[in-house]
């Protein structure tokens, strides 16, 4: 009741329009995620027809296995790096310089000659960039994510997390669709020598594109220019005041990179592989789908779940970002198994869209507020740190799960292990969010709310 409460009294939305300070900042967020995300996507979507070519045969999995290990351990280093630099010279400027190194990096991969040229010394190069482009990326986020949410009101917050997080899934299905467009006009030498370097190409302009938006259109936070500067908010967050705040936020955000690699990568594999499906309809003989069938019903989720997750955002602020989660958690846990495990009877495709979109939506979803919900753990002088830290540092464990998951498939079975994996990433998601206090009407200008918040709590 305490936290239901408290939630009156955030005012009533207006319907004057927002100051052209938070318009800028907020559309850079929103665009400047969709960046990110299409640079983070490129290797996984865009490289994958063309690693033969450009790396040789041998090993295609181990290959593409390090560039994604790369970019995974390059994020958090540059949330760790940027967060602190963020807090102490300011979003804008930390933004303007992670964001060139984005457009850089993202280009000198389309520059890389393949495997005839350069021999290991392809995959070397890609890998390094990789790296890079993971600490650039890492640290563009870290700023520009708070930097629109204290531009923000307090109303209007949840929905503006929810449409920077819903540009995930449209990256996504944006390179996606132009690989399909690509494979669909090129034949195979043509994509392999050239047709995927004018995705990365594409990539970097768009990281450019949103650099020049920043130096001319977007101003520092007035929130952050008020804020006394911290001497080393990285160990602030780690060890000091606000280390509880950080592994509440880990613990939150582990569940949701689980679900996200459960209900996406690996939903995907086990569908592409045959797996347990009904036979007959649309799904063909033996029940295996076709890569065109796979693709359009994974788009159909992706395009379901891109929707909800701006829904879900804005509906936190009236439910409170604590009980959002707590509810989404439980929900998730019992129903996220139940639509995985029903996905492999399907034996139509009507009925297996159904169902992969019913997995996405009470999956992926929760990610709508998250914007939100993790600038509001932590104070202005320690927020892109605890931000950047939070979100990345708990990616890693969920993203290692092709090391674990073979040895618990052999004992629960091939569904069955990524259903009680679906089942715990709800689990952690509820006592996550139970750890922490309701945030949906703190001051983001204030320097106590984070230690005030918790003592609520």
């Amino acid at each position: 009741m305490r936290f239901t409460s408290s939630l009156h009294s955030i005012p009533a939305q207006s319907s004057s329009p927002a100051p052209l300070g938070t318009r800028r900042a907020v559309r850079g967020g929103i665009f400047g995620n969709y960046v990110d995300q299409f640079d983070i996507f490129l290797p996984v979507i865009a490289l994958a027809p063309a690693s033969a070519h450009l790396f040789g045969s041998d090993n295609l999995v181990g290959n593409a296995g390090l560039i994604f290990v790369a970019t995974l351990l390059g994020r958090p280093v540059g949330a760790a790096i940027f967060g602190p630099i963020s807090d102490r010279i300011g979003r804008t400027a930390t933004t303007k310089v992670a964001l060139t190194g984005v457009a850089l990096t993202t280009l000198l991969i389309a520059l890389v000659p393949n495997h005839t040229v350069l021999g290991s010394g392809t995959l070397i190069a890609i890998v390094l960039l990789r790296f890079l482009g993971g600490i650039f990326l890492g640290g563009e986020y870290t700023s520009a994510i708070p930097l629109a949410m204290e531009w923000s009101k307090p109303e209007r917050r949840g929905l503006v997390s929810g449409l920077i997080m819903w540009m995930s899934p449209w990256a996504n299905a944006s390179i996606a669709g132009l690989v399909f467009v690509l494979q669909s006009t090129l034949d195979v030498t043509s994509y392999n020598e050239w047709g995927w370097r004018t995705l990365f190409v594409l990539g970097s302009l768009l990281a450019f594109g949103m650099l020049i938006y920043y130096r001319a259109r977007v101003e520092e936070s007035p929130k952050w220019e008020r804020t006394q500067r911290r001497a080393n908010p990285l160990k602030e967050i780690l060890v000091g005041t606000h280390r509880r705040a950080l592994w509440q936020v880990f613990i939150l955000m582990s569940g949701m990179w689980l679900l996200t690699n459960m209900a996406i990568p690996v939903l995907a594999g086990q569908l592409g592989a045959g797996g347990a499906l009904g036979a007959g309809g649309a799904l063909g003989a033996g029940g295996e789908l076709d890569a065109r069938t796979l693709s359009f019903a994974m788009m159909c989720g992706t395009a379901a779940s891109a929707l909800t997750m701006a829904a879900c955002g804005h509906l936190s602020t009236f439910t409170g970002r604590r009980p959002f989660f707590i509810g989404f958690g439980v929900m998730t846990a019992v129903l996220g198994p139940i639509a995985f495990l029903a996905i492999f009877t399907a034996s139509s495709l009507p009925q297996l869209v159904l169902l992969i979109v019913a997995l996405q939506v009470v999956t992926v979803s929760a990610y709508g507020p998250v914007g939100a919900y993790l600038v509001e753990r932590f104070p202005t002088a320690v927020r892109s740190s605890g931000y950047g830290v939070g979100y990345s540092l708990s990616i890693v464990i969920p993203a290692l799960y092709p090391y674990y998951l073979p040895s618990l498939q052999g004992v629960l079975g091939e569904q069955g292990a990524v259903a009680a994996l679906l089942a715990l990433g709800g689990v952690l998601i509820a006592v996550g969010a139970s750890l922490g206090p309701e945030t949906a009407r703190v001051n983001l200008g204030s320097d106590e709310l984070s230690d005030a918040g918790e003592n609520r709590a």
